[in-house]
């Protein structure tokens, strides 16, 4: 029996919590950490954990040898010092995204897990919906030919009064803006999916919230090493939240959501329709297995494998290190007014937190702080993202 902790007892422990219940035959949550001890023990009630005691301090759990893997739930900022003391402890860990507040921190965190031989893995939820995994199948099956144009609109809305918790709409203490905590489930899959660019040119502002220092919106292009390009618009002032993610091939064009279209090139080099490939794709999507466990529930399931069996992890520290560089990368891009090359090494401008805050651009200064909501309900019209 895997025993399991979580720490910080916010907005997003529910999916965390309730996913660990669903495989009971393979853990049980065992403790519960927080700042707040009144609210974490509140969750507990709630969620049928009345037994299970309640910590205000991560050495409490460091120091319980029956502790195997915790959840780190807490804002970006402290996820890095949090998971090195709980891998030195023993422990595996789970990081809510995105990984760090920095690659710095991501290096040091992927350091201390190799040394002690440990599992990182790092929130990646939008990987384990079906439709992801079946277009993944496919890209990787090369059925769409080489990939010529990526496009992910990664569109969110969030009122003005979002910005007012504590600690968001800080550079210091979220560590971005939507680029950062809303787009990083799309650019993760970007990456997952199409490799990494060698060259970013991005733009970024703050449109629509005058209590946050940072971006509410961002362009980004990237270029790849064979000559194609990707596009990113990360948004939080999107009505209606439509998202996708769509790959231009050679021979067709997919997209989550599904679509499929195909065309072969007329003799005057106009388009017409391929029937037959677009056939072919489409049967082989709807025959793909769909995914067991979707969401959280799905990325905790493996991470709990993984601990039992000794296999990797699907979205390891290396995979959370590469989403949190290509962000990095527009960050720099867009505060720099430059074309940013890949990769970042330790000694570029953007490569340490404190070098990150010194170097970016700040929109607006943060003057109202509250401590939480009266609600922690997450309402969204994203089809796969339930959980920023």
């Amino acid at each position: 029996m895997i025993h399991v902790a979580i720490v910080g007892i916010g907005a997003i422990s529910p999916a965390h919590i309730e996913a660990y219940k669903r495989f009971a035959d393979l853990c049980e949550v065992t403790v519960l950490c927080d700042l707040d001890l009144k609210k974490a023990k509140e969750k507990a009630q709630d969620y049928g954990l009345k037994r299970v005691p309640v910590f205000k301090d991560i050495d409490e759990i460091c120091a319980d040898p029956e502790i195997d893997l915790v959840s780190i739930c807490t804002p970006p900022s402290t996820h890095a010092s949090i998971a090195v003391r709980l891998l030195k402890a023993g422990k595996h860990v789970l990081i809510e995204k995105p990984m760090a507040a920095s690659l710095e921190e991501c290096d040091l965190i992927n350091q201390t897990a190799k040394e002690q031989n440990r599992i990182v893995s790092v929130i990646a939820q939008n990987r384990f919906f079906t439709p992801m995994m079946k277009v993944k199948q496919i890209l990787d099956q090369q059925l769409i030919g080489k990939v010529l144009h990526s496009q992910v609109d990664s569109f969110w809305w969030r009122g003005n009064c979002y910005y007012d918790l504590w600690w968001r709409g800080t550079w210091e203490k979220e560590g971005g803006g939507c680029t950062l905590n809303h787009a990083v489930h799309h650019i993760d899959i970007l990456q997952w999916m199409n490799g990494m660019p060698t060259e970013v040119t991005a733009i970024m502002s703050n449109t629509a919230h005058d209590n946050a220092e940072v971006e509410d919106l961002s362009v980004a292009i990237l270029k790849y090493k064979d000559g194609s390009i990707a596009q990113i618009t990360s948004s939080v002032v999107h009505h209606g939240e439509e998202q996708q993610i769509i790959f231009q091939g050679e021979k067709a064009r997919i997209s989550v959501p599904w679509r499929i279209h195909a065309s072969t090139s007329s003799a005057n080099g106009f388009p017409n329709k391929d029937s037959d490939t677009e056939q072919t794709i489409n049967d082989l999507y709807e025959n793909l297995p769909s995914v067991v466990h979707e969401a959280h529930l799905g990325q905790i399931h493996d991470v709990l494998l993984a601990i039992q069996g000794g296999t990797p992890v699907l979205v390891d520290g290396q995979q959370g290190r590469q989403t949190l560089e290509l962000i990095t990368a527009i960050y720099k891009s867009a505060s720099e007014k430059k074309t940013v090359t890949l990769p970042l090494k330790a000694d570029d401008s953007f490569y340490t937190k404190e070098s990150i805050l010194k170097n970016t651009i700040y929109f607006h200064e943060k003057t109202v702080s509250v401590d939480g909501f009266d609600t922690e309900d997450i309402t969204t019209g994203g089809k796969y993202d339930q959980t920023t």
